[in-house]
């Protein structure tokens, strides 16, 4: 399976948030590179950051999910 990067960020928490935000829309998402962050302080900084990756067909629609604003629960 080919994984596409959507986004990369450089806190794990939030790495993990949008992961879960991604799979509770149907989406199937991977973290790379989150136990190097976590090996060391600004160690993610310097490796490009936490990569949220998901399969190469819902590459665009993931992408265009993260960018729609988020709408808060009532």
């Amino acid at each position: 399976m080919d994984l596409i990067t959507v986004t990369n960020l450089f806190s794990s928490a939030e790495a993990n948030l949008t992961a879960s935000r991604l799979e509770a829309a149907g989406f199937h998402p991977h973290l790379k590179g989150e136990l190097a962050a976590l090996s060391m302080d600004g160690y993610s900084l310097a490796t490009g950051g936490i990569e949220v990756q998901v399969p190469a067909a819902e590459a665009a629609e993931a992408r265009e999910f993260l960018n729609s604003p988020v709408t808060p629960l009532e």
